[in-house]
């Protein structure tokens, strides 16, 4: 299938298509015409790339994982290789530590807000 049925099927847009094609996360074969042409499971790939930069993964990760999982219900997505778990335990507690890294500085920033109130008042 050409881009645009890739993109009519899976929602994304044929600019961000090619943007995987460009990091490694599709490979659409070139037709002499210079055309892509994606396979019918393309259309899973897209949408197991898009689950994973929703759970906040870059897509330098994703070009990582992406061949170690597959899709188990058409909902969840599943390890396949037995160092994926570890390498997704340490993303998570990368995303922890700047979650709790932005929590401290909201915080520090609620004190200046306050101060400031007070300071109006």
């Amino acid at each position: 299938m050409r881009i645009g049925e890739l993109s009519r099927r899976t929602g994304v847009s044929e600019r961000l298509l090619r943007y995987y094609e460009q990091q490694g996360l599709l490979q659409p074969e070139r037709l002499p015409s210079g055309y892509r042409a994606y396979r019918v499971s393309d259309v899973a790939v897209v949408r197991r790339i898009r689950a994973l930069l929703a759970a906040g993964l870059s897509t330098a990760t994703i070009s990582q994982v992406l061949p170690c999982l597959r899709d188990d219900d058409g909902e969840h997505l599943v390890p396949t290789c037995p160092d994926l778990l570890g390498e997704l335990r340490a993303e998570r507690e990368r995303m922890t530590a700047a979650i709790e890294e932005l929590e401290l500085s909201r915080s520090l920033l609620d004190r200046v807000i306050t101060a400031g109130q007070s300071a109006m008042s």
